[in-house]
C-alpha cells in the first residue's frame, strides 16, 4: 500500500536563509571535489555549476570568480584549525597543542590540495593574495593569541615576533608535507617548538 505524503512547500519546511546556506555549502563541497579530481587550473566555473547542480548566476551572486570560491571552500574545510587555541598554562604547551591539533586534522587529501594550491598560486596572483589573506592571516591570529596570553603570564616572549614564528612554522610544516621527508610526529612537533619557534619568540 503506497504511503501518501501531504505536499508541502519548501518555504514551509525550511527558512529561506537556511535554503541559501544549504545551497552555498553544496557549492563549496563541489569545489573541493573538483579540486581533488582535476586541480585548480583545470577547474572551471561551468564544471562547478554542473557538479553543484546550481546555476552560474547563483555562484556569481556569492563569489566574484573561481579563486574566491576555492579559497572559501578550503578555509571552511579547515575551519576547525582556526578555532581558539587551547590554554595549557604555558606558551610551549599552547604551541604544542596547536600543532598537534593541526596534524590530527590534516589528511593525505589535504596534503594533495595544499601542494596543488601552492603550485597554482605561483601563476595566479589573485589566488595567492586571497590565500594569504584568508588562510595565513587566520593562522596568524592563533599565534597572536598564544603569544598574547604568554605575555600576560609574564613569560619572556615578544608579540612582535609572532608573525615570523608563524611564517617559519608554516614553512617547516609545508616542507615536511611537500618533500615527504618524514612524519609530522610528536618528535617533529617538539623540534619545531623547542628548537625553532620558541627561540624566535624569545629573540
Amino acid at each position: 500500500m503506497a504511503i501518501t505524503e501531504t505536499p508541502s512547500t519548501e518555504s514551509e519546511d525550511r527558512p529561506l536563509g537556511s535554503r541559501a546556506a544549504v545551497r552555498r555549502q553544496a557549492i563549496l563541497e563541489a569545489a573541493i571535489s573538483l579540486l581533488m579530481e582535476v586541480g585548480y587550473d583545470r577547474m572551471s566555473m561551468d564544471a562547478l555549476a554542473e557538479r553543484a547542480r546550481a546555476g552560474k548566476a547563483t555562484i556569481y551572486r556569492h563569489w566574484a570568480g573561481k579563486a574566491e570560491v576555492v579559497v572559501e571552500a578550503i578555509r571552511c574545510r579547515k575551519c576547525d584549525d582556526f578555532a581558539a587555541p587551547a590554554d595549557t598554562g604555558s606558551v610551549r604547551g599552547d604551541l604544542i597543542a596547536m600543532l598537534q591539533h593541526g596534524r590530527e586534522s590534516f589528511t593525505e587529501e589535504d596534503a594533495g590540495l595544499l601542494i596543488g594550491m601552492v603550485s597554482a598560486m605561483h601563476h595566479d596572483q589573485e589566488l595567492a593574495d586571497l590565500m594569504r589573506q584568508q588562510m595565513s592571516e587566520a593562522k596568524q591570529g592563533l599565534y597572536d593569541e598564544i603569544v598574547s596570553r604568554a605575555v600576560q603570564r609574564g613569560e619572556p616572549v615578544s608579540l612582535s615576533a609572532a608573525p615570523v614564528a608563524n611564517e617559519v612554522g608554516s614553512a617547516l610544516f609545508f616542507n615536511r608535507v611537500a618533500m615527504g621527508s618524514g612524519e609530522i610526529d610528536d618528535a617533529f612537533i617538539l623540534h619545531m617548538v623547542d628548537d625553532v619557534i620558541l627561540p624566535l619568540l624569545r629573540g
